[in-house]
């Protein structure tokens, strides 16, 4: 054990004997960084050093529900891949966005949560060292930007399907891997600036995990953070809503058109039974679109206002907790594919059904004229789906 760590830890015990009302259990003048590894003290930012330990509740209770969110997106994931790389007939292009999107999200669970867990059980404070701390901020950047880019190039490729039609371009298979491994390339490239001294990732919140450098206040810190809010939070949010806007508009417009039609020949409606089902689909379709734009947002959106405001506003209110509850928010959004998907994607559920039986999901099958009736629907609820 580190000496000093041992030292605070006696500390702490002999306070508690005499002097029984003090908080948490921590003499007054205990700060958070007493705790840290010498080896990692050149890596915490004085900040931290204002605020006393947090309750150790605070450690295992968030590690227990990293563990929660491990499992779900571990398994989530890793169905969701092995659904589409093995079931035929999810075996699109449009799908190898969901694929990858799902694979990101799966690279990020694996490279975080143990980690964070470990840390959380085992005194709440980083234990790897700088370099894997490094390495374990660069690589939830690099897989939370994957994910994000992804899922803009979803909404593009939705959206060149249903608003553009017959006069968008035909996503091939070649091209939609390009548009991957852009995906791939912009992420990697925003991470390892801080390897080459461009920004710079240390530990965070309460110390158990780290990210990057939103508090130091030096002209290359802000441009670096700066350029990550823009190029990976607002720019990917604002094209994703005009993606989706349009595709809601695209639809409700198709339908005042049916219903127009069928007001001038005097009918009821101008659908089948089959077209009607696809019409209601359609409806569920603008409502599951603007739901995921709302989930995207809500998961992304507070961490993004602790990293600005650490950046430019009162650092004083960013307290440790304040900071680590958002950034696990963000994080668990890399369980709301698989279990979105799953939920409103009739081919995925079909697929599910019959591979997972366990599962208990009782999905009718679809005859052949209605699944050819409801192509256009089914393309578009997959849209609307993926990007969450």
């Amino acid at each position: 054990m580190n000496p000093s760590l041992s030292f605070n830890t006696t500390l702490i015990r002999s306070a508690r004997a005499i002097q029984p009302n003090v908080h948490f259990g921590y003499p007054p003048g205990v700060s958070l960084t007493d705790f840290v590894t010498d080896d990692m003290k050149a890596l915490i930012h004085p900040h931290w050093s204002k605020f006393p330990p947090v309750n150790p509740m605070w450690h295992y209770l968030l590690g227990t529900i990293y563990i929660f969110l491990g499992v779900v997106s571990l398994c989530g994931n890793g169905i969701v891949i092995s659904l589409f790389t093995k079931t035929k007939g999810l075996r699109s292009t449009a799908n190898m966005f969901v694929v990858n999107l799902a694979f990101s999200d799966f690279c990020m669970m694996i490279s975080q949560f143990p980690m964070f867990v470990h840390n959380s059980f085992n005194g709440g404070i980083w234990l790897f060292g700088p370099a894997a701390c490094e390495l374990y901020a660069c690589l939830g950047s690099i897989f939370g930007a994957t994910s994000i880019c992804t899922m803009a190039v979803i909404a593009y490729d939705r959206y060149n399907v249903i608003v553009k039609g017959m006069a968008g371009t035909k996503m091939t298979s070649k091209r939609a891997a390009t548009l991957i491994a852009c995906c791939w390339i912009y992420a990697t490239w925003w991470s390892i600036t801080p390897y080459f001294g461009f920004g710079r990732y240390i530990p965070e919140g309460i110390l158990d995990s780290c990210s990057f450098d939103y508090l130091t206040r030096d002209e290359q810190t802000k441009a670096f953070v700066l350029c990550l809010f823009i190029f990976l939070y607002c720019i990917p949010l604002v094209f994703i809503t005009y993606c989706y806007y349009f595709i809601v508009k695209t639809i409700f417009d198709h339908e005042k058109t049916l219903r127009d039609q069928a007001k001038k020949m005097n009918v009821t409606s101008l659908r089948s039974n089959a077209d009607s089902n696809a019409a209601s689909a359609e409806i569920k379709i603008a409502k599951v679109a603007l739901c995921n734009i709302a989930l995207w947002a809500a998961m992304w959106t507070p961490y993004a206002a602790i990293v600005l405001k650490g950046l430019l506003g009162d650092q004083s209110t960013i307290t440790p907790l304040v900071t680590i509850l958002p950034a696990l928010i963000a994080k668990s959004a890399s369980i709301c594919n698989p279990v979105v998907y799953a939920i409103s994607h009739p081919k995925f559920r079909l697929a599910l059904q019959e591979k997972y039986p366990w599962f208990c999901i009782n999905e009718p099958v679809k005859s052949d004229n209605e699944s050819i009736c409801s192509t256009k629907t089914g393309a578009s609820s997959s849209s609307t789906t993926e990007s969450s």
